[in-house]
């Protein structure tokens, strides 16, 4: 029981890496705030955490909203009075488009999910690691943060304002206790797809040249593995670093 008595935010837990993680947390002892837009998803996923005799609530999200973060943590602090992991796993694509085809609303609609409500979340939860002196910050980042042929020009430039967050987060607060690292999962079988429409062919043909080299696609919780251990007191000397999990990927 690596999470015992530990309260932990999961957002987008409705499916997929998220569920996964909430999950395994659970059945590593910790109290669990799945969050998530959808609320039918995510009580199916409370109810199942439940039903293994770990415990959680289910609480509709929608990091986009500028309120979003602070409602959030002061529903956790109110249900459980403290926390102690908030794991940014909320996420959408873009339409693979290139920078020449982006629009403006397109851009700020990812920008507003993948990095503004990142970043609200991690200054809510800071104010209040700082309080408790100590807390743990888990994003969850994307190979698409590392390089620049995975997704169209939104989510990869997202995605890369995220890890540089995460690095900063965790060099300033260092000395309060406070940890932030960043995993970049590859390919995983999950629905994110579904986030992506109207999808621009330019930008699908040149993002998909690297997917033949591509060794296999991963499983939620091949990243829920990680995960844990990176939020556990096991990598406590763990802080600023970005985790590769993609099968080798981009080892090419």
């Amino acid at each position: 029981m690596r999470l015992t008595g530990k309260t932990i935010i999961v957002t987008g837990a409705g499916s997929g890496m998220g569920e996964a993680m909430a999950k395994l947390f659970a059945q590593e002892g910790a109290r669990i705030v799945a969050a998530d837009i959808r609320l039918e998803t995510v009580e199916r996923v409370v109810s199942d955490i439940k039903a293994a005799g770990g415990e959680a609530i289910a609480v509709v999200s929608d990091i986009a909203n500028p309120s979003a973060a602070r409602e959030l943590i002061k529903q956790i602090i109110d249900a459980y009075g403290k926390l102690d992991v908030l794991v940014n796993n909320a996420g959408i694509m873009d339409g693979m488009e290139g920078v020449e085809d982006i629009s403006d609303e397109r851009w700020d609609h990812v920008f507003a999910v993948n990095t503004t409500g990142t970043m609200r979340l991690m200054r809510e939860a800071v104010k209040h690691f700082k309080k408790v002196k100590g807390g743990v910050i888990l994003n969850n980042i994307s190979i698409g943060g590392l390089n620049g042929a995975r997704a169209g020009a939104a989510y990869t430039a997202s995605k890369h304002a995220v890890i540089g967050l995460t690095k900063n987060t965790a060099f300033f607060y260092a000395g309060e206790g406070i940890r932030c690292n960043g995993i970049a999962p590859g390919a995983v079988e999950t629905n994110i797809g579904q986030s992506m429409t109207n999808l621009n062919e330019f930008g699908m043909g040149r993002a998909m040249l690297g997917m033949g080299l591509n060794p296999r696609t991963g499983q939620p919780d091949e990243i829920a593995k990680l995960a844990l251990f990176l939020v556990s007191d096991e990598a406590s000397f763990i802080n600023g670093a970005i985790v590769v999990a993609d099968g080798g990927w981009s080892a090419y």
